[in-house]
């Protein structure tokens, strides 16, 4: 038996890189073969998706504080997750943060730093950001913008948000009150008139350019491509041909829910096994929703208990793996 492990990360608890890892421990011990997959849906997990982190640069942090910030450069190819330049967990989370004031500016000194490099093909996966400026601290640093023409710019996305719904949207978890989701929101309205007479886009009706704080609209605005987080990242990994090759296909995430199947890993990789008629099981920290009538699943919470599943996690799922194993 040939068996493809493809998860996204269970956020907190294992990476997609470990829980892999788990599934393939697991296959070896009953005798299979398989190819460990880690996967991200454009947000944070991207670059261990694409490879992992080689380069690191400093950059402006979301409040103005200096932080190191990690990308990979393989060739004329770069890949950059804007929450390590412009996160939310580099302030301390929601209650430390500045929503009215957090910038993207650093992630737009990686994009540059990357262009500069030698890239010519930039990945920015956007998730987790700390921001709602519309993407212009990121453009302001990436000044003058006519150093991007030829780049191929892709910005990696999970959500169809549209640009001026980001604050109403996202800012309570990053801490805006609603009279500052308000203003934020009146912000993102002039900036996008502004976008459209600059550079003659109007990315109000772009599917996804709300996503972190108007960054993905931002980046639209200049040329980028706003595509779906999981697709491209499939794309790159050529995950088709994968899936094509196996006899079972085993998928998760933390938390499995109607979510789920909506721009996320486990629904995209059910959809591609699906589709090559490859049966797939999922392994979650929790099931919601009743989406287990989707596809056969397995809860670690139910299955181990809530301790196990978040303290033990990766055990967890090799040990649910070779259950899954054993039935095939």
């Amino acid at each position: 038996m040939h068996v493809v492990a493809a998860f996204d990360k269970l956020r907190g608890t294992a990476t997609a890189t470990e829980a892999v890892a788990a599934v393939a421990r697991a296959a070896e011990a009953a005798g299979a073969s398989c190819e460990a997959v880690p996967l991200a849906d454009g947000g944070e997990g991207t670059l261990e998706a694409l490879g992992g982190p080689n380069r690191c640069t400093t950059v402006t942090g979301p409040l103005g504080d200096p932080v190191e910030a990690e990308w990979r450069l393989s060739g004329r190819f770069a890949v950059i997750e804007m929450a390590s330049a412009s996160g939310l967990e580099l302030v301390g989370g929601a209650e430390h943060n500045d929503p009215m004031g957090a910038s993207t500016h650093g992630t737009g000194e990686l994009i540059s730093a990357a262009v500069e490099a030698g890239a010519r093909r930039v990945i920015v996966g956007v998730g987790g950001s700390a921001t709602t400026d519309g993407g212009l601290g990121c453009l302001r640093a990436m000044y003058p913008l006519h150093r991007f023409r030829g780049i191929e710019l892709m910005v990696a996305h999970d959500v169809t948000t549209l640009f001026v719904d980001a604050a109403t949207v996202f800012g309570p978890q990053k801490g805006a009150s609603p009279a500052q989701i308000k203003l934020l929101t009146r912000r993102l309205e002039r900036l996008a008139q502004m976008y459209e007479e600059e550079y003659g886009t109007d990315v109000r009706e772009i599917p996804g350019s709300g996503a972190a704080g108007g960054l993905a609209g931002g980046l639209g605005a200049i040329g980028a491509s706003l595509e779906s987080g999981f697709d491209l990242i499939a794309d790159e990994l050529t995950l088709d041909e994968k899936i094509e090759k196996a006899d079972l296909v085993v998928t998760g995430e933390g938390f499995l829910d109607e979510q789920s199947f909506h721009g996320k890993v486990v629904g995209g990789v059910a959809e591609l096994a699906g589709a090559a008629g490859v049966p797939v099981v999922a392994i979650a920290g929790q099931v919601f929703d009743g989406v287990d009538d989707r596809l056969p699943t397995v809860s670690l919470t139910e299955r181990f208990g809530p301790e196990v599943a978040l303290t033990d996690t990766v055990e967890a799922i090799e040990r649910a793996a070779a259950e899954v194993l054993a039935g095939y």
